[in-house]
């Protein structure tokens, strides 16, 4: 699936709104029950903007919790199919059952600077297609970090 995030990034809208843009599109491309998309700082993991639901229990949190912070760590996708079995999944919505977490990298394509997060209501809800297909869409949004 070939998703183009161009245009909302050509646009003039202010940056939170390019970003809600682009959560919706990530969201209604795969039916996903929310997304979210993170800015990766010095010391912390902070929400930018998100589709579905409402905005995460937690907005902001420490650069190493949860799996964003995983995420981040390891310089690569985290999935927990399964949050209730792991130890680093921080309470977003209590309907959650699973979350992947793709790093969005610089220009530089070393540092992180921000992260889409996805989270489901069942759990296995994801796999190789959605690693690949978010990991795409990491590559071709991260301007909006710069």
């Amino acid at each position: 699936m070939e998703t183009s995030f161009v245009e909302i990034l050509k646009s003039n809208s202010p940056r939170r709104e390019k970003a809600k843009m682009i959560a919706d599109k990530i969201r209604a491309a795969k039916e996903y029950s929310w997304v979210g998309l993170y800015e990766v700082s010095e010391s912390e993991i902070k929400i930018v903007s998100c589709a579905g639901r409402s905005e995460p229990l937690i907005p902001s949190f420490p650069k190493d919790k949860g799996l964003n912070g995983r995420a981040v760590m390891q310089e690569k996708t985290v999935i927990a199919n399964d949050i209730d079995q792991d130890k680093d999944y921080l309470l977003t919505f209590t309907n959650t059952k699973s979350e992947i977490v793709a790093p969005v990298f610089g220009k530089d394509g070393k540092q992180i600077v921000g992260t889409i997060d996805v989270e489901a209501e069942k759990t296995n809800a994801f796999g190789d297609d959605d690693i690949k297909f978010l990991e795409d869409c990491a590559n071709k949004i991260s301007e909006l970090w710069s």
